[in-house]
């Protein structure tokens, strides 16, 4: 029984990790910190954004200065930084490295880290989601791991933008997301990219978006299968403290300062 139960967790941690392999005792794990961007337009407007590539408000520009002012105040240094495919996360993680004096680091952005495809329900208004679909549709789309959007027809207008990038990597272009399938794209760009940077003793800041971030603050926190209560607002960064496994043992939200 006990060797059951050792075997069991051990499986837990490697799951959690995203298939992150654990590093030799006294190696030194990076920091790993986590950005929503700031306010765009659609945010402002209580639109469902998802694949939309819309840009920040000028308050969403002002969040992600803040940010970068608090982490340099507190300390971080990051080595390096993933942003999603959008202009809404590249943009925030500009403001954010030029205001902690790291134009220099490099920065890679990837399609894998965009936020949830809504699909057809992208660009809706709650109450025109609702009149359009139903209510069900819509709190399904809300609360259930599994369940996906509306999807988008084929030649739907609003299909450009980053998707670009999936099709020509060969990747099938979505036309909607469940939390699952977010995960399931998600989870290999986490293994193959992040977590080697954070076992080679860098800091990492990834800024992206609600649902990824979420998403991936319950697989690195054992909670895969989920989603997580994390609360992740606009321009608020999350430090993670995380052990060889690369599994979260601590994470801090830093408060930003009160606008003046």
């Amino acid at each position: 029984m006990a060797r059951d139960l050792i075997e069991r967790a051990a499986g837990i941690v490697e799951q959690a990790a995203g298939g992150a392999t654990a590093l030799p005792a006294g190696s030194r794990v990076g920091t790993l910190a986590l950005l929503r961007h700031g306010e765009s337009e659609w945010n402002r407007a209580g639109r469902c954004t998802g694949w939309a590539d819309v840009g920040l408000t000028a308050a969403g520009e002002a969040e992600a200065a803040r940010a970068g002012r608090v982490l340099r105040e507190c300390g971080y240094v990051f080595d390096r930084c993933f942003t999603s495919g959008l202009r809404r996360a590249i943009r925030s993680g500009e403001i954010v490295l030029r205001t902690m004096g790291l134009e220099h680091i490099a920065v890679e952005q990837s399609w894998r880290l965009n936020e949830r495809h809504y699909g057809a329900l992208q660009g809706l208004g709650p109450w025109s989601a609702v009149r359009r679909f139903g209510v069900l549709p819509v709190l399904r789309a809300r609360r259930r791991y599994d369940y996906r959007p509306p999807a988008l027809e084929a030649d739907d207008a609003r299909l450009p933008g980053s998707q670009h990038e999936a099709g020509a990597s060969g990747e099938a272009v979505p036309r909607t997301e469940s939390l699952a399938d977010l995960r399931a794209r998600l989870v290999p760009f986490w293994r193959e990219r992040i977590a080697p940077e954070l076992e080679r003793g860098r800091s990492v800041l990834v800024v992206s978006h609600k649902h990824t971030l979420r998403v991936l603050f319950a697989v690195l926190t054992g909670r895969d299968g989920t989603t997580s209560s994390l609360r992740v607002s606009t321009g608020l960064p999350i430090v993670l403290t995380l052990d060889h496994a690369l599994v979260v043992t601590e994470h801090r939200v830093i408060q930003l300062p009160t606008r003046r």
